[in-house]
Order: C-alpha cells, then structure tokens, then sequence
C-alpha cells in the first residue's frame, strides 16, 4: 500500500500458468468438515435417507439420544442460518469507514472512519455508542485498530509513527484526544538514526495487534519493517526489515503469540518465530501471489492462515509448506495500477508456477484499497466459510471445501474494505466508503424502520487525489 507503487520483480508474464479449476489440499477439507458437519454420534440417532444432509430438526432430535450437541453439530446448524437478510442501518458517517470488527467475544465493535472518528458500540446494549473517539496527529485516515486482549484499550494507527492507545472504559461517551481522554502517543520511529526527529511522516503505519498478553504492539509499516512495541518499558523492542516493500499486514497465528504472519506488496507471506526473533530473518517464505498481499487472516491453529491479494484473489496456506528463503523469482504479472485500473482481464485466470498454497478463491475484486478476508467464527460455522469486502460494493461468502460463492451480499454505494462476522450470532456487520456501516442477519423484519432499501443508497463522493494506495 505504497503512493509510488513497486511491482512483483522477476521475469515476464509468459512464465505464469493457467489456473482454471478449484483444488483444496484433502488435510484441511477434511479438518473443516469435521469441524462444521454433524458428528458420528449424533448421526446414529438421525433416522432418513443419509445422502442428504440432516436437518436442523432432526440433529435436535438426535440431542434426546447423546443428551448434547457437539461443537461441529452446533457449528453445522448455526452455519445453515448464514447472515444473508438485510441490511439493517447501524451508524453512517460523511467519510469512508474504513476498519470494522467485532471483539472477540462479541459485546463490542470498533468502526473507524477517514474523518477522524473511531465508533465502539455496545452490542449488548441495543448497539449503542460506548465511545466516540475524536482522533489525534491523523493522516488522511485511520490504518488500523486492536483492542487490548481485557478490552479496556484500545489502539489506532494512521500513516505516520505514532500509535496512540486511549481507555475506552472511561466514564463519559465522547473522547477528544488529550481533553477528554489521554490519548497516549507511542513513537515508533524513536530511537533510529534513520529517521529524522522533526520528520513527523517519516513512515506510515498500516497494521496493529497487540500481543495475546497485552504487553506489546506489533506493527507492519510502508517502510519495509515490522515493528515491537513494548508498553512496560515504553519503548520500541524490536525492528525486523522484513520485506522489500510495504508490509500492508501483520498478525498472530494463535493464542500463544509466538509465531506472527506478515504480508507485504513484494506478494510474500512471511512466516516470524518470536522466540528467535534476534535472527532477523523469517522463519519461512510461502510465495503464490501475483501481486501485492493486502490483508492475513489466520485460522487460529497455528498452521494455516487465508491472504488477500491485489492479484484479486484469497490463498489459502499451510505453513508447513513454507521455503526457508525465496528461492525462485517472482513473476510479473502484468503492468497495472491497482489504485486506478482494473486488474488486466488476461491475468484472471492465471497462477504462479511456484505456488505454494493449499487453494485459491476468486471472484471479488481488490482495487483501490486494501480490502480484507476473514475465516467464519470457529463457534458458529465452524469456519466453514471464508468471506470478504470487494471493490464492487458487495460482501463475498466463499466454502472452503468446494471454492464456491455461496453468498453475495449486495447493497452499498462504494467499495466494502472491511467486513466481520460476529463470534456467536449470525450476524455479519459491513463497512464501505459510502459512509454506511450495516448489519446483516439470518433472520429480521423488513418492516423494522432501521431496515435499508435500495433508495437509501448512496453513491460514494471522491474529493480528494489519488495520493496514497489505501
């Protein structure tokens, strides 16, 4: 996500090959079945023709013969209720939302919008605004948030060093930086003699997490780097120069922290160990993409995680298939602009030669801005399903197992950037750049006066230059 875009190095566009047909490694479809299909004990009890799949009725049936539904019997009947009806109004701001998503057990959701606003809401509570943040030293949106793991604080990030962390139990709904609320400044550049001090956009930050402790921030910069962050000592711990050129993402792959996926435009996947970070090399390289990675999603085990990709495309990966080094070139794909063009139509259908993923998704696009995926909840799909924002207005809900399109979720005016599917409940909440953040529900009454139509619309408005890749 770089303003003077770098293209994928290494030889010409006759070195890709076709792609034409959807595979899946048979580890992993077998993995999510289990996960997301009835289990063996309670099939005994289901009665009727068995090449069909049981209904919902018939698993709580079952229920009176094993006395309990598994988390696969559970993930199997909430993944039949997909958040497909709607959408319903939840907030709408007059600057793109950029960034959406739930907490991760539920009870909150962080919107935040190009116009300096940061939006919580009580989910629990009818929706309503817990905070409304006003952001500080913003450059033209904000990049990034995470919430602490206690959910007491939250973080945000722009396109400059400084991430700033505000409480957001606090008594009292609005928080002007510093007036209201402190909004504490932590200064990633500090400390490098690479960076000037009076530089204050010496780099952008595009990428946030804190650590699974709440002890540090981890950081993906248009500066090639990943960055640590440690709160206790208030101090950057950690620069690693990870990729050559923008790291656009960066994330854990579990509960332990350990083990971070980064994705940049030079179109690689890295793979970090933190227990050996001092090496300052990755732990292993998995190369597929054509073009830039715009956003990781990980499943959560540790081995396999989802990336989206400027080559219009979600991969999914194993990391137990990783390089220890980039050990082919990386081809051209075709030269192209994806912050004003659309993506060459010759280059749909093609793959990398060294492609080292498990499967690949397609049919949304990614254009204009670094538009993310995500796996379904575990709890209630049994992440059966991957889904995505796209640049032409719609929510995409993809089976792993089969590659299809399942669900096209259409309404908005612009481009959806940021979607999320919340934990427990069928219910899916979307971001776009026409300034509306919606819900989706399996279920809901058209005649709730929150209810959107198609006259609600709005288109989106384009006030500023094409500056920045966002």
């Amino acid at each position: 996500m770089r303003g003077r875009r770098r293209s994928c190095r290494g030889g010409s566009s006759s070195q890709l090959v076709p792609d034409d047909s959807f595979s899946i490694d048979e580890e992993i479809s077998h993995l999510t079945k289990l996960s997301s299909e009835p289990s063996h004990s309670t099939g005994r009890f289901i009665q009727g023709n068995h090449k069909k799949p049981p209904s919902s009725f018939k698993l709580l049936a079952g229920r009176e013969g094993t006395g309990r539904l598994s988390l696969a019997d559970r993930a199997y009947v909430m993944g039949r209720h997909l958040p497909l009806k709607g959408p319903w109004f939840l907030d709408c701001m007059d600057s793109e939302a950029y960034v959406s998503r739930f907490s991760d057990d539920g009870s909150l959701f962080v919107a935040g919008f190009r116009g300096s606003h940061i939006r919580i809401y009580d989910v629990q509570k009818g929706w309503k605004v817990q905070k409304d943040i006003i952001a500080r030293s913003l450059r033209w949106t904000i990049t990034d948030t995470s919430l602490s793991p206690d959910q007491h604080y939250l973080a945000y990030a722009s396109l400059t060093p400084i991430v700033h962390v505000v409480n957001v139990q606090t008594g009292g709904t609005e928080s002007y930086a510093n007036v209201t609320d402190v909004h504490e400044g932590l200064d990633f550049s500090h400390g490098f003699s690479d960076y000037s001090d009076d530089d204050d956009y010496s780099f952008g930050i595009f990428s946030i997490k804190f650590s699974m402790d709440g002890r540090e921030i981890v950081a993906g910069t248009n500066n090639d780097s990943i960055y640590v962050y440690d709160l206790l000592a208030n101090k950057v711990s950690l620069r690693l120069v990870a990729h050559t050129a923008d790291v656009n993402v960066v994330t854990f792959a579990d509960e332990t922290g350990n083990i971070i996926f980064s994705g940049s435009d030079d179109s690689l996947c890295k793979v970090w160990d933190r227990r050996c970070f001092t090496r300052e090399k990755p732990a292993g390289v998995l190369a597929g993409h054509l073009d830039g990675i715009t956003f990781i999603d990980s499943r959560g085990d540790g081995r396999y995680f989802i990336s989206n990709g400027k080559d219009q495309a979600i991969k999914l990966w194993d990391i137990r298939k990783m390089s220890s080094s980039v050990k082919f070139s990386i081809p051209r794909a075709y030269d192209w602009d994806y912050r004003w063009m659309v993506y060459p139509s010759e280059a749909q259908h093609m793959k990398h030669p060294h492609d080292q993923s498990l499967a690949t998704f397609r049919g949304h696009s990614v254009l204009r801005t670094l538009i993310r995926c995500y796996f379904s909840p575990a709890l209630s799909t049994g992440q059966r399903y991957i889904y995505t924002g796209s640049s032409d207005k719609c929510v995409y809900i993809y089976d792993i197992v089969s590659g299809e399109i399942v669900a096209k979720l259409g309404w908005h005016g612009s481009i959806i950037r940021d979607c999320s599917w919340h934990p427990h409940h069928p219910t899916l909440v979307s971001s776009s750049w026409d300034g509306y953040v919606v819900r989706w529900e399996a279920s809901g009454d058209d005649a709730d006066p929150s209810s959107l139509k198609a006259k609600n619309q709005r288109r989106h408005f384009e006030t500023y230059q094409m500056s920045f890749e966002l």
